[in-house]
């Protein structure tokens, strides 16, 4: 399994990435169970919210380029936690790169801590962050956006907050999310659901305006030489053919 068995606790349901031995890289079948479980907390009326975190020290090294899922089903993914009727709420105490931020841009709150870093380094793959900019260009600040699209720079969890990437940098991310997780407890579910729709208005807009132009962006940049050469200089640790 790549997905840990979820821990129930007060209403909130943990699901944790497990997948160590790729820094929980979103491989085909990670996206799979994913989708899966968000469906299953869907449905289940015990859940008033949903908790997502990591072992390790990495929250998401991004696309499993070994076993990529198809665009499509992440994006699927992606939209499933935008639309799923209850809180996605992110817990990040490690590195998050590329797709990874992709996950933390559909979540509804994300708490980061101080070992958290973040880049999205597609451009240095001879990509870009197609598919994820439908949760992150709504959500961004736009001249940040820029930035880190096209550099492919680490940043860490205060300019993450700053930037509107992440809602809190903490010294603590399990105390920061106390009041989080208690303010949700407290919420009706019918309440959390009608606010969330509200928040989330414009973002569901740009997945149904945009996915499947940005799915086939996507995959035509993955088909490129480019993109092959940039992933084959990062699997083989050397600088692809471009650098300067």
């Amino acid at each position: 399994m790549t997905l840990a068995a979820p821990a129930h606790d007060r209403g909130i349901t943990t699901f944790t990435l497990d997948s160590p031995a790729n820094r929980n890289a979103l491989s085909a079948r990670l996206v799979g169970e994913l989708t899966e479980a968000l469906a299953g907390s869907a449905a289940d009326d015990t859940v008033r919210a949903v908790v997502l975190t990591h072992t390790g020290n990495t929250f998401c090294a991004g696309a499993d380029l070994t076993a990529p899922p198809e665009p499509a089903a992440f994006v699927a993914l992606m939209r499933a936690i935008v639309a799923l009727p209850k809180p996605v709420v992110a817990r990040v105490t490690g590195h998050v790169r590329a797709g990874g931020l992709g996950l933390l841009g559909a979540c509804d709150i994300s708490v980061a801590g101080p070992e958290s870093s973040f880049a999205l380094t597609e451009s240095r793959l001879g990509l870009a962050p197609a598919v994820i900019s439908l949760p992150l260009l709504p959500r961004l600040d736009p001249r940040a956006a820029a930035r880190y699209y096209l550099t492919g720079e680490r940043f860490d969890a205060v300019e993450a907050a700053r930037i509107g990437l992440v809602s809190v940098a903490a010294e603590d991310a399990d105390k920061a999310l106390v009041p989080v997780l208690d303010g949700l407890r407290r919420a009706s579910p019918q309440g959390l659901k009608a606010s969330k729709e509200l928040v989330t208005a414009t973002v569901l807009q740009s997945f149904d305006s945009h996915a499947e132009d940005l799915i086939a962006r996507s995959a035509a940049l993955f088909a490129s030489d480019e993109a092959r050469e940039g992933m084959t200089a990062f699997l083989e640790r050397r600088d692809p053919a471009w650098v300067l």
